[in-house]
């Protein structure tokens, strides 16, 4: 894995650095997703894990996520604490938009790893967070976990933080937008400037879409 520190992006306390992320901890960062992610009402909803097999599409998505934010040469950084990675954050730039729908290869690897109506939903899901996207220019924060066992020690503030300032490093952002099913987050998010952009509807399940603007960086 390449885990460089990069002291441009953000000053962290002494237990943690952060990292910016190549292919290489490809195994590394779907490790630290899928431990984030699994329990997750909005996963839990698009690969139904009530049905046999969840964990699989679960972990199928996330590789399949990771290698086209990989593919497409955005920006991917990690916290490291000693030799662990324990925090992971996938950036899409502001002129990125993209469009799964139209990621012919990305489908068909996704249709057989993951299922075809699991393929479908994750697609509809992306399609509706594509759509409430502000006119301008924008970045959009898809992919960031901090592994279970770190998780209520501030790692995910200190995540924030990197992305927040690696966002403003770059002059054709003027926000970044990101995502949640899981409503016990909004304080957290809301207490570090983001404001609500609307929800969608998945199922019974309401999901809330979040923006702040490069304003200073997170304290």
């Amino acid at each position: 894995m390449k885990a460089e520190a990069d002291n441009s992006v953000a000053a962290t306390p002494e237990d943690a650095v952060v990292v910016r992320l190549d292919r290489t901890a490809l195994n590394e960062a779907k490790s630290v997703l899928y431990h984030a992610y699994r329990q997750e009402p909005t996963f839990q909803y698009l690969f139904e894990d009530r049905r046999p097999g969840y964990d699989q599409r679960v972990r199928a998505t996330i590789r399949e996520l990771i290698s086209l934010y990989f593919d497409l040469d955005q920006d991917a950084i990690g916290l490291m604490r000693d030799e662990t990675l324990v925090a992971v954050a996938f950036v899409g730039e502001p002129d990125l938009r993209l469009d799964l729908a139209h990621r012919f290869a990305w489908r068909l690897r996704m249709i057989l790893t993951a299922g075809f109506a699991s393929t479908r939903r994750y697609i509809d899901y992306h399609e509706q967070i594509r759509a409430r996207l502000p006119d301008q220019m924008v970045h959009h924060l898809p992919l960031m976990g901090v592994h279970p066992k770190y998780q209520n020690l501030g790692y995910g503030r200190l995540m924030l933080k990197a992305v927040e300032r690696l966002c403003a490093d770059n002059p054709r952002g003027q926000g970044l937008v990101l995502d949640t099913g899981n409503s016990r987050y909004l304080p957290f998010y809301e207490s570090l400037g983001f404001e609500s952009l609307g929800e969608i509807q998945l199922g019974s399940l309401r999901e809330f879409l979040l923006y702040r603007e490069n304003l200073s960086p997170i304290d």
